[in-house]
């Protein structure tokens, strides 16, 4: 039960959740893309709630820092 004293959360989410069209749409690919980087174990970590398979931002930055490290040798 919630307290009717207790606020509800309001303020955006620091870590917002995107979808497969979102992150899609972030790296100019198609859905079907988004899904075969799941499928092969390639592509940012993702979870699924109910039916719905989502992103956190953070996930896709670090992801992307790794692209970038391991394209331009650099490491991590």
């Amino acid at each position: 039960m919630i307290d009717s004293r207790t606020p509800l959360a309001t303020e955006p989410q620091a870590d917002p959740f995107l979808t497969t069209n979102e992150v899609a749409a972030r790296y100019r690919t198609a859905p079907g893309t988004v899904r075969y980087w799941r499928h092969a174990g390639t592509g940012p970590r993702s979870f699924k709630v109910g039916k719905r398979v989502l992103y956190r931002e953070s996930e896709l930055i670090r992801w992307e820092q790794e692209r970038d490290a391991e394209q331009n040798g650099t490491g991590q």
